[in-house]
C-alpha cells in the first residue's frame, strides 16, 4: 500500500516551508499563503494553512534499512532526537522488523524515520533528504480502531498490518510500505507523553492498482 499524498494542517505556512526546505531539505513543489506542498521521496506532503489550529500530527518516513545510524548523524545538527531510554533515541520494533528515530517539526508533529529491514532497500548512497523514500505512516485518531479498520477493510480491499496485533485500542491497515495507524484518542503518541487527537486529514492512496481518497 502507498500513501500517495498526506494532506494536514499547520497555523504557520511560512515556518512549515522553511522546516521542510531548509531543516530537512526537501523540495516545494508549489507554495501559496493558503497551502503547500512538499516532495516527499514518491510521497507528497501537503499542509494546509488554519490560523487557529493547535495540536500535532504523527507520520514516518521510510529510510533504506542500512541508512539509520547515518540519519541519527545526519539529523545532529537540524533537529533533536526523542531519547527513548536514557541517551538511547533508537527505537527497536522487533516484531516489525524494524527500527526508528524520532524528532519533532516547526509545529509540534511528531515526525519518524524508519528502518524496515524487510523492504531490503539498502542504499550505497551517503544518507541525505534523497533518502527519504516516501511517507510511510500517518496516525489516525478515532473511539474504536479496530471497527474503523474494519470498515476500510471491506470498503477499499485493505488489510490489517499482518505484524502488527491490532485490537481496539491500536491497529494498523497496509504493509511495509504504507501503514494508516489507527489508536484511541488520548493514547500517547510513542514514544513521548502527547496524546492524540483526531484532526482534519485526507490521504490518497494506492493499493494494488486502485487510488482512493479517505477524509478523516
Amino acid at each position: 500500500m502507498k500513501l500517495e499524498q498526506i494532506q494536514i494542517q499547520t497555523n504557520n505556512i511560512q515556518e512549515t516551508t522553511a522546516f521542510y526546505q531548509d531543516i530537512l531539505g526537501l523540495s516545494i513543489i508549489e507554495k501559496n499563503s493558503k497551502w503547500v506542498t512538499i516532495q516527499a521521496g514518491n510521497s507528497i506532503l501537503k499542509f494546509i494553512e488554519n490560523s487557529t489550529f493547535d495540536s500535532i500530527y504523527h507520520f514516518a518516513f521510510n529510510i533504506p534499512e542500512n541508512k539509520l545510524e547515518e540519519a541519527i548523524k545526519w539529523c545532529k545538527n537540524k533537529v533533536g532526537l526523542i531519547a527513548i531510554e536514557d541517551q538511547n533515541v533508537i527505537a527497536n520494533f522487533e516484531a516489525w522488523n524494524a527500527n526508528a528515530i524520532y524528532f519533532y517539526d516547526n509545529n509540534g508533529n511528531l515526525l519518524e524515520f524508519i528502518s524496515r529491514y524487510d523492504l531490503e532497500n539498502a542504499s550505497t548512497e551517503n544518507f541525505s533528504s534523497k533518502s527519504i523514500l516516501n511517507i510511510s505512516e500517518i496516525g489516525i485518531v478515532t473511539e474504536n480502531p479496530l471497527e474503523l479498520g474494519k470498515r476500510l477493510i471491506e470498503k477499499h480491499a485493505l488489510e490489517f498490518f499482518s505484524k502488527n496485533n491490532n485490537s481496539e485500542a491500536f491497529s494498523a491497515l497496509g504493509d511495509d510500505e504504507g501503514l494508516l495507524i489507527i489508536v484511541k484518542p488520548n493514547r500517547n503518541w510513542y514514544p513521548t507523553q502527547t496524546p492524540s487527537q483526531s484532526n482534519p486529514t485526507e490521504i490518497r492512496i494506492q493499493n494494488n492498482e486502485n487510488i482512493f481518497e479517505l477524509i478523516f
